[in-house]
């Protein structure tokens, strides 16, 4: 249990890079606009880039070789990545869509206002119950097919362009899946087999073929990409090249995302950690134990509790909570400290 800690920690944070380069060493970094005290994809990046501030990514993302896309959640992730995912499977184009594609390839460039703009401000449920205009659904439509592509935000709005072209030849289907599958099991590594599967199955909202995920990973287990092992009679998976001795974990403390791959599994969490972190921000108020944004305290290679943090006034204000109480250690308490501190200068 304790390697398969250290392990899935060593996999989150062996390596500080810059910006576009922890994109590539992730492989996937999930988008959420909820801000508090800052969005996911901040949250997630300001502990894998140095220097990292809030809003760096949608700044810098134009001049980057990234997309925004659905893995099995929608984020960022390398225009390499990307060209995995497409084509998607085909679909008739309905008339607002086609409307749609042809003035954005008029225009080079088109925030949702401006198509409204042109083509009428009709409303039309959205895939939250909500309401938006047909033309921004379409637009929606078209980049989830490939056919346009997030240039950049504007104030968190989704500005659209015609995608880059797919260099080379399209890549066949089954090792598309297989480069996928591979890809998704690194991000996560060890990973449950049971929650790998699970995440494949999301696959299917993308807009790929359905999975078949018994066999596939059977198959990558007798080709020896895959590599399996049991522990507490739960099978863990991960690539063949995964570091099979990692280091022992810095004297750290890190808030991490409710999105962070570290956490998103939350069946690997509660058997590595031993406790059950639950994402409540959708929870009525009065029924949240952790907070509407408990973000879980990592120290070392355990996760010991959450914090929620908020702004007010231009101060940072931090709250925490542990699950077995707080660690004792003075090494504990100069590391939140620090990153107290650090998470005010990303923010502030």
């Amino acid at each position: 249990m304790d390697r398969l800690r250290a392990w899935a920690v060593e996999n989150n944070f062996s390596r500080c890079l810059p910006l576009a380069e922890a994109v590539g060493q992730l492989g996937f970094v999930q988008a959420d606009p909820i801000r508090s005290p800052a969005r996911a994809q901040d949250l997630i990046l300001r502990q894998r880039s140095p220097g990292y501030r809030t809003g760096d990514l949608e700044a810098a993302y134009p001049g980057l070789d990234l997309e925004e896309d659905f893995l099995y959640a929608y984020g960022f992730l390398p225009r390499p990545t990307w060209s995995l995912l497409h084509p998607k499977k085909s679909a008739a184009l309905k008339p607002i869509e086609r409307r749609v594609r042809d003035l954005v390839l008029e225009l080079g460039e088109a925030h949702p206002a401006t198509v409204a703009a042109h083509l009428g401000k009709r409303r039309t449920v959205n895939a939250w119950g909500g309401y938006s205009t047909a033309s921004t659904r379409a637009l929606q439509s078209l980049h989830w097919y490939g056919l346009l592509r997030v240039a950049r935000r504007e104030g968190g709005t989704r500005v659209y362009m015609p995608p880059h072209p797919n260099p080379g030849p399209v890549t066949p289907e089954s090792d598309r899946l297989r480069r996928i599958v591979m890809l998704v099991a690194r991000i996560f590594a060890p990973v449950p087999e049971a929650s790998l599967r699970q995440m494949l199955n999301h696959l299917t909202y993308c807009h790929l073929p359905p999975v078949r995920t018994r066999p596939l990973i059977a198959e990558l287990l007798k080709s020896g990409e895959l590599v399996s092992g049991h522990v507490d009679g739960l099978s863990y998976l991960w690539p063949a090249d995964f570091s099979p001795v990692p280091p022992a974990a810095p004297d750290r403390v890190r808030f991490l995302a409710p999105f962070d791959p570290l956490v998103w599994d939350r069946r690997r969490f509660e058997h590595l950690w031993g406790w059950a972190y639950r994402f409540e921000a959708y929870t009525p108020a009065a029924k949240r134990t952790l907070g509407y944004y408990a973000m879980p305290i990592l120290w070392r290679d355990r996760v010991v509790g959450w914090v929620n943090a908020s702004v007010d006034c231009g101060e940072l204000s931090v709250e925490p909570g542990f699950a077995n109480g707080r660690p004792r250690e003075r090494a504990f308490r100069q590391a939140y400290d620090e990153e107290v501190a650090s998470l005010s200068r990303s923010l502030l």
